[in-house]
């Protein structure tokens, strides 16, 4: 018990740390660039938080999510420039119309298994990119959306600044986190690992297994689209290519790197290949290779990615722990030893 108040100690006292680094990291970046750098890995953040809800927790496959992240950007972009919509309004419309063609898709993908719903989604996915980048009256075709304007002002607050941007993706992936943390502990959580490790005896225990995929494409969808949004607002300009596939596989990679059905590991593993393609910026044409390398030696040898990999060594050091108390108390003490002694020589 007591080990174990000490481990959420530690736990919660890292938690204030990365939180206090993360409101502090505006005024202690080298550069504005690291700034956008690091926004732009907050809101790809929020759409893996969507991806691992999916791959992680449902152990369903899903190639569509670059396709949803387009169609929030997308969505909200043309709200904001051809309505005149706030982005307070655009956001959540955008969000919801990404989750209602999820809910459409899912409706026809899931009666679909294996590599059959993979290759579906795929080509959902593929269908969005080829409506943004065709329907130019609507998208603008290949030339995209410009001009898209910045979130309006909350009262006092404005968002026209790098650092107020920053933190108002920090509130959307902090609410992001909150809210992925309390599926995964809820019975929701458990009910979508219960279909990940056997469909059919999830269903002989009464679990609606259709309603409950629905339920997870739903919510990933919803937070993609947010992430879309957010996009919009922040870069004010979109082009086809944020609904490509290469996002997609982009999206996978990070939720490969950090690892899946974890809370942290979205989030660590968008930060850190987006640390390493910005530090590969001079072999652009053979980034990918690098990625291909990385991707190959996590997969062998950290399967569960780099916070599995953690949680797994933490588990052996705990348990190397436990075994070495155990075996301390099976051990005389030396009052015990020297007495045994003296009643040997008697």
């Amino acid at each position: 018990m007591k080990s174990t108040n000490q481990s959420s100690k530690v736990k919660y006292i890292a938690y204030l740390g990365i939180f206090a680094l993360a409101i502090a990291f505006p005024y202690i970046s080298p550069n504005r660039y690291y700034l956008t750098v690091v926004t732009l890995g907050f809101i790809y953040a929020i759409a893996v938080y969507g991806l691992n809800l999916i791959v992680g927790y449902l152990g369903q496959l899903s190639l569509a999510q670059a396709g949803f992240f387009g169609m929030g950007a997308y969505t909200s972009g043309l709200l904001s420039l051809k309505l005149g919509l706030s982005f307070w309004l655009s956001l959540p419309i955008a969000a919801a119309a990404t989750t209602l063609l999820a809910l459409l898709v899912g409706l026809i993908s899931f009666r679909t298994r294996g590599h059959y719903f993979v290759i579906l989604t795929l080509c959902i996915g593929v269908i969005i990119h080829l409506v943004i980048e065709k329907w130019d009256s609507l998208t603008g075709g290949v030339r995209g959306l410009i001009g898209i304007p910045i979130p309006t002002s909350i009262g006092p607050i404005a968002f026209k600044s790098l650092e107020s941007q920053y933190y108002l993706v920090l509130a959307f992936l902090i609410l992001t986190i909150f809210v992925m943390s309390r599926i995964a502990s809820s019975l929701v959580g458990r009910t979508f690992k219960s279909i990940r490790n056997s469909e059919e005896l999830a269903a002989t225990l009464g679990i609606n297994v259709m309603k409950s995929k629905l339920l997870a494409f739903g919510i990933a969808a919803f937070f993609t689209g947010i992430a879309g949004a957010l996009f919009s607002s922040y870069i004010r300009f979109l082009g086809p290519e944020i609904a490509s596939t290469h996002l997609t596989f982009e999206f996978l990679l990070f939720l490969l790197i950090g690892g899946q059905a974890t809370i942290a590991g979205p989030l660590v593993g968008t930060l850190l290949a987006s640390a390493i393609t910005e530090s590969l910026q001079f072999m652009q044409e053979y980034r990918m290779v690098v990625f291909g390398a990385l991707l190959i030696l996590i997969v062998k040898f950290f399967p569960g990615g780099l916070v599995g990999a953690t949680k797994t060594l933490k588990a052996k050091l705990e348990k190397r722990v436990n075994q070495g108390k155990k075996s301390g108390t099976n051990l005389p003490s030396k009052g015990e030893s020297h007495a045994a002694k003296n009643r040997g020589f008697n």
